[in-house]
């Protein structure tokens, strides 16, 4: 005889339902505890390497550049830097340093010679115009 899983068995008094929400509360605390040690703030070293790599590769060669987010190569790389930012990076600077200090952890970018022109950050110029290439 098989019962719902949702119902105690009589013999052995074995209670899924009570495994499972014991799975669940562990997995909710788990979750908790890691989003409290993560931090989305900060210099997030691993993600705008991989931007600095995907913005000179773009500059060098845009079809292999192009082919690669199609793959989807580089957006698999950034989502794992993403990752390592949050739970590795963000975490150390932002609680080891920058909290004490009141002063955030800076990320140079690599320059990339521009053979066809640049855009301007619009967070910088944000007068330049969107899409104007300079």
């Amino acid at each position: 005889m098989e019962t719902h899983f949702l119902y105690a068995r009589i013999a052995g008094e074995v209670k899924p339902h009570r495994i499972l929400m014991k799975k669940t509360l562990t997995l909710f605390a788990l979750l908790a505890v890691a989003s409290l040690a993560s931090c989305t703030a900060g210099p997030k070293q691993l993600a705008r390497s991989v931007d600095d790599w995907d913005r000179e590769m773009y500059v060098e060669t845009p079809l292999m550049n192009g082919a690669l987010h199609v793959i989807p190569v580089i957006p698999i790389v950034d989502f794992v830097a993403t990752i390592g930012d949050i739970l590795i990076v963000n975490p150390w600077f932002f609680w080891s340093e920058d909290v004490w200090d009141a002063k955030g952890t800076n990320f140079e970018h690599t320059s990339v010679w521009d053979s066809d022109g640049h855009l301007d950050s619009l967070a910088e110029k944000p007068n330049s115009g969107f899409m104007k290439k300079n």
